[in-house]
């Protein structure tokens, strides 16, 4: 797994396919006028990844998008990196799994997905404490492997998952390990073990609340103090800060805005910061605030 921080472009994932460094994100972008706005300025920002999921409800949305916005950028649907998740009531393999990921195929007007997730290791309507959620997510794995091999997805990998869910899908993982494991990653919030896991099994990090609460109209990790001092001395943005804090990792980023000049900035983020301020990022997970769900409670 590579990456250049020179230009901060591309992750090079576990079956060598290239994934840019930073994507953008669309949760709760659900207006279609708006998010083709937000696609606009994000491509012409140089934008190459896009990150949605069935749970998201706007996949039609960039279908629309992507087919008025490439041919205006002299762009083709190669030079485009598109995420989308199944969503945990798809658990279960089989039929049920190979439809909703054709569903989400037909939805964004594609003829193959570049990376697709599990989004969490639990099945909707179950309780996290049963056992049946191990014996789904299981079946659905494999039958994301035989979609894999169909050649109609370029990379599979998944979300939310803990080293205990990872270690459990390596042991019966149907030849092939998954490329990515999108979590919640930021500064109140981050889990050195699992980072080194993913590290040591060639699975890539991507993170999601970058920003802490944002979506939830939570700025607290934003007005931080330590955030605030950090991103003045280094004459950055607060989010440029944060999404550069993750990417010093060896983390991928997926911010979401829709405002055009927030969009330019979260992709700006060749800067150095200093190991002294690196490591006052890092002492702010003691607070260990979670903004999102939490699998920790799946068995």
């Amino acid at each position: 797994m590579s990456t250049s921080q020179k230009t901060c472009k591309k992750f090079v994932l576990n079956n060598g396919l290239e994934m840019p460094t930073v994507g953008m994100g669309t949760y709760r972008i659900r207006n279609e006028s708006v998010l083709m706005q937000a696609v606009d300025d994000a491509l012409r920002t140089g934008y190459r990844m896009f990150d949605t999921a069935a749970v998201y409800g706007n996949e039609q949305y960039l279908k629309k998008a992507f087919h008025q916005l490439l041919p205006k950028y002299g762009l083709e649907r190669e030079d485009i990196f598109i995420t989308t998740k199944m969503a945990p009531s798809d658990h279960g393999g089989n039929e049920i799994t190979e439809k909703a990921f054709l569903k989400s195929l037909d939805n964004l007007g594609l003829e193959y997905i570049d990376l697709y997730l599990i989004h969490f290791p639990g099945t909707a309507r179950i309780p996290t404490t049963d056992p049946r959620n191990k014996e789904l997510r299981g079946n659905t794995w494999a039958k994301l492997v035989e979609i894999y091999d169909s050649g109609k997805v370029k990379a599979i990998g998944v979300s939310n998952y803990t080293v205990r869910h990872l270690k459990e899908l390596a042991a019966n993982s149907h030849g092939l390990m998954p490329a990515v494991n999108q979590v919640e990653w930021h500064p109140y919030y981050f889990q050195p073990e699992l980072l080194k896991y993913c590290n040591d099994n060639d699975i890539l990090l991507q993170a999601y609340c970058s920003l802490g609460g944002t979506s939830a109209q939570n700025a607290s990790l934003l007005e931080d103090p330590v955030v605030v001092n950090i991103a003045k001395k280094l004459n950055v943005t607060r989010p440029q800060l944060l999404l550069a804090w993750a990417i010093k990792q060896g983390v991928a980023v997926i911010p979401k805005s829709t405002n055009p000049e927030h969009i330019k900035q979260n992709i700006e983020l060749e800067f150095v910061i200093p190991k002294s301020d690196l490591e006052a990022l890092n002492g702010l997970g003691r607070n260990s605030i979670k903004y999102a769900w939490d699998p920790s409670e799946v068995v």
